[in-house]
């Protein structure tokens, strides 16, 4: 089963909002992927980031802010996305059968539910993709912007 690990600075809102709409995508599709999230610092999941995932039936009450040094096995994974800049910067170097992405989005911290919604759609547009590429057994995306727009039902 493919391991996929997204990382961001704190773990607390756009790696969290990936790794249910990753989960929530593989599960649509009948694809198995061991998904984890985890920061470069570790803090607490946002009350936002949980409001809006609640909106698609997708519950972060379980979830909480993790290092990459508290993820199972953590040098062990087939691909390591990052979701924001700072934490490709500090993404530590893993072998070289992992498959490394850069998919940035804005971080919604202090803006209003409606930036949160936005953000969170992108992020799930961006990760049905990522799915569907694993899924049909093609690479998946290399950056954001050579995303093609999918949107699982």
């Amino acid at each position: 089963m493919p391991r996929v690990l997204i990382l961001c600075t704190h773990n607390s809102a756009r790696s969290q909002m990936a790794e249910a709409l990753t989960r929530a995508a593989a599960q649509r599709l009948g694809a198995e992927l061991d998904v984890h999230s985890a920061g470069t610092e570790a803090t607490r999941v946002k009350e936002d980031a949980r409001t809006v995932m609640a909106e698609l039936g997708l519950d972060l009450s379980g979830h909480t802010s993790k290092t990459l040094w508290d993820v199972p096995d953590a040098q062990n994974f087939d691909y390591v996305v990052t979701v924001c800049d700072s934490a490709a910067e500090a993404c530590p170097v893993y072998p070289g059968r992992t498959v490394r992405r850069h998919y940035p989005f804005v971080d919604p911290s202090g803006g209003s539910l409606d930036r949160w919604r936005a953000v969170r759609d992108q992020i799930s547009t961006q990760f049905d993709a990522f799915v569907l590429a694993l899924h049909e057994g093609r690479e998946a995306p290399p950056t954001y912007e050579q995303s093609p727009a999918v949107r699982l039902a």
